[in-house]
């Protein structure tokens, strides 16, 4: 099993002090509730802007909203396994893999490093409204909210991972899923909000 982080013992219980100075060190936690509502806040905005000042129909607007959803799960599987995970063969390499995943293994529990810092979540939903923007015009004011849905679906997920215990429903799949992947093989089941991509890629394997 391929080891990240530095820590021998990937679920620590404690949390990782990353930065000496402690604004800094404050500015790398949030509560989970923060990006959640900041996402859903800023996909209502959109999905009105486009209801009220574009002529896209309901249905059509319905449809790409779906489909920034779907076009997520594929963003959130590619970051993981790709970024999240990319090979630390460097020093550089070896610091960013750490301070963006390497940790979160190291301290899966740690409830105030299970999603980026709101000023990071802001600057991704301003990028990536410049993007969608750029590629589909006024599209973009429905494709937005799927996407944005998506993301606080998965930080949802994410957090009842590995905030509660296996819950005794539909998510508990979902939660057996991420501890495999956690706890027993890291270089397998990528997908945290759906392991989709993971059975049309190959990496979700019959045994681990």
């Amino acid at each position: 099993m391929k080891k990240i982080g530095r820590l021998e013992k990937p679920d620590n219980l404690g949390s990782a002090h990353m930065f000496s100075n402690p604004m800094l060190e404050r500015m790398s936690r949030t509560h989970i509730s923060i990006p959640i509502t900041m996402f859903l806040v800023l996909a209502c905005i959109s999905y009105y802007v486009g209801y009220t000042e574009t002529e896209i129909s309901v249905g059509t607007g319905l449809l790409i909203c779906l489909a920034g959803l779907v076009f997520f799960t594929f963003v959130e599987y590619m970051m993981h396994k790709y970024f999240f995970h990319m090979d630390h063969d460097t020093p550089m390499k070896d610091k960013i893999q750490y301070s963006v995943h390497g940790v979160h293994h190291d301290y899966p529990k740690d409830k105030d490093r299970l999603a980026m810092p709101p000023f990071v979540s802001a600057a991704y939903s301003v990028i990536l409204y410049l993007i969608f923007t750029l590629i589909m015009g006024e599209f973009a004011y429905y494709f937005l909210p799927g996407f944005l849905i998506g993301y606080a679906g998965y930080l949802s997920v994410h957090f009842i991972v590995h905030a509660y215990q296996p819950p005794k429903n539909f998510l508990k799949a979902l939660w057996v899923n991420h501890a495999i992947h956690h706890y027993k093989n890291p270089d397998s089941r990528f997908g945290v909000s759906t392991p989709l991509w993971d059975y049309i890629l190959g990496t979700m394997p019959k045994k681990d």
